[in-house]
C-alpha cells in the first residue's frame, strides 16, 4: 500500500531533494492524521527527510503528539531551543544541503530564515499529493455531504419573512455544530439583490416576500469537507429568475455530459474543458460570463487542487473529488447559483450531495 509518507518521498526523489519542510496545515493532517495544531497560528513543522521524519513543535503540545503520531520522532522547541537552531542541528545530522518547501505557506521572515540555513532552497508543489482521494477518504466527504443536505433540509423550514441573513447563517453553523461537526467555511447567505454578489458576506438585512435566496455552505466532518450552494425564492418566482435557473441547471449538466463524454476517450480529462461546457452555454443564452471557476478540488480543504477554470492545467483523473457551480449574477436584481460535489468514478462522475435540483419557492 503507498502511504502519504512513501508519496512524499517519491516528490523528494523525483525533485533530487536531501528533505523538505512541511508547513501547511492541511499537509500536517494528511501526513500525521492530527489536526490538533491551530490553522491560524504557525504551530508546528514536518521535516521529512529520505528516510526519517521529525515534527517540530512546542511543549504545548508534546503530550498529544507522542501519544497520537507515533511514526514521527518529536522535536520539542522552545526559547532554548528554538526552531531555526533545531533544523540547523538536523540538517547537519542529516546531511540536508538541498531543501524543498512549500511556496504558498511560507512567510517572508520565515523565508529569510531558511534562506540563513540552506543555500539551495526548492520550491516544492505538493498538490499531487492530495487531489486524488482514497476510498476512506472519499467516504469522508461523502459523510460530510449527507450532513450537509440534512442541513438544508433544515434551514428551508427556518426561512421566514423577516429573519436576517445573519440569522440563517448562524441557523445553518448551529445545525452543523449541534450534530458533531464545524463549518468548512462561513456560510453565506445572501437575499435579493445580495445574491448577485458570489461571495456575499451576511447582513442584517432582512428577509421581504418575492425575493431570491442564495444560500453557500459547507461541512467539516473528520477533517474532511463538503461545499453545497442552492438557490431558492420566497415568494412566487418571475420569469426571469426561472430563467435563469433553468440556466444554471442545464449549465452543471453540460459539465457533467462533458466528463461523461470525455472518459469515453481518454482516461485523463482537461479540467478546462469541463468548465468551458458551462460557461460557454451561460454565455449562449445571453448572460455575461461566470466571474469565478466552474469548480475546485475539495478535501481537507473546501479549496484544493484540481481547479477547474478556463485557464487551468488540471487534469481530472479517477478518485478526484470536485465541485461544479456554475452561476449567473445580475447586479441590482440577484443571482443563482447550484453547486454540487462530485466523484470521479471509473464508470463516471457521480454527485455525493443528493439535495433536490428542482426549483423551490418557498
Amino acid at each position: 500500500m503507498i502511504t502519504p509518507l512513501l508519496e512524499l518521498r517519491e516528490l523528494i526523489k523525483k525533485n533530487k531533494l536531501d528533505a523538505v519542510l512541511i508547513s501547511s496545515h492541511s499537509n500536517i493532517v494528511y501526513l500525521t492524521n492530527y489536526s490538533g495544531f491551530s490553522k491560524e497560528e504557525r504551530e508546528a513543522y514536518l521535516l521529512v527527510t529520505k528516510n526519517k521524519q521529525y515534527i517540530l513543535t512546542d511543549g504545548r503540545y508534546a503530550q498529544a503528539v507522542e501519544h497520537l503520531i507515533t511514526n514521527f520522532e518529536l522535536i520539542e522547541i522552545s526559547s532554548k531551543l528554538s526552531f531555526e537552531n533545531k533544523l540547523k542541528d538536523l540538517a547537519k545530522k542529516n546531511k540536508i544541503k538541498k531543501l524543498g518547501f512549500e511556496p504558498h505557506d511560507m512567510t517572508v521572515l520565515e523565508h529569510k530564515k531558511l534562506s540563513r540555513l540552506f543555500n539551495d532552497l526548492n520550491h516544492l508543489t505538493l498538490n499531487s499529493l492530495r487531489s486524488i482521494k482514497t476510498p476512506e477518504e472519499i467516504l469522508f466527504i461523502e459523510k460530510a455531504c449527507k450532513l450537509g443536505d440534512k442541513t438544508f433540509s433544515y434551514i428551508l423550514k427556518k426561512i421566514k419573512e423577516g429573519i436576517s441573513e445573519k440569522e440563517l447563517a448562524f441557523e445553518i453553523e448551529f445545525f452543523i455544530k449541534k450534530h458533531g461537526a464545524d463549518i468548512s467555511f462561513p456560510p453565506i447567505v445572501a437575499f435579493g439583490k445580495n445574491s448577485a454578489i458570489p461571495h456575499h458576506v451576511p447582513t442584517n438585512n432582512q428577509l421581504t416576500n418575492n425575493q431570491i435566496i442564495l444560500l453557500d455552505f459547507g461541512v467539516k466532518l473528520d477533517n474532511y469537507c463538503s461545499d453545497m450552494t442552492r438557490t431558492v425564492f420566497f415568494g412566487s418566482a418571475n420569469a426571469e429568475f426561472k430563467r435563469m435557473y433553468e440556466t444554471v441547471l442545464a449549465a452543471q449538466q453540460k459539465s457533467i455530459e462533458k466528463i461523461n463524454i470525455l472518459m469515453s476517450q481518454s482516461p485523463n480529462i482537461p479540467a478546462s474543458q469541463i468548465d468551458r461546457a458551462a460557461r460557454d452555454y451561460i454565455i449562449s443564452k445571453g448572460y455575461k460570463t461566470i466571474p469565478h471557476s466552474v469548480g475546485h478540488g475539495i478535501g481537507l480543504e473546501v479549496h484544493e487542487s484540481p481547479r477547474l477554470s478556463p485557464k487551468s492545467r488540471d487534469i481530472l483523473k479517477e478518485g478526484m473529488v470536485f465541485s461544479i457551480e456554475p452561476g449567473i449574477y445580475i447586479p441590482e436584481i440577484g443571482g443563482v447559483r447550484i453547486e454540487d460535489v462530485v466523484v470521479l468514478e471509473k464508470s463516471g462522475p457521480r454527485l455525493l450531495t443528493k439535495s433536490t435540483h428542482q426549483p423551490i419557492d418557498i
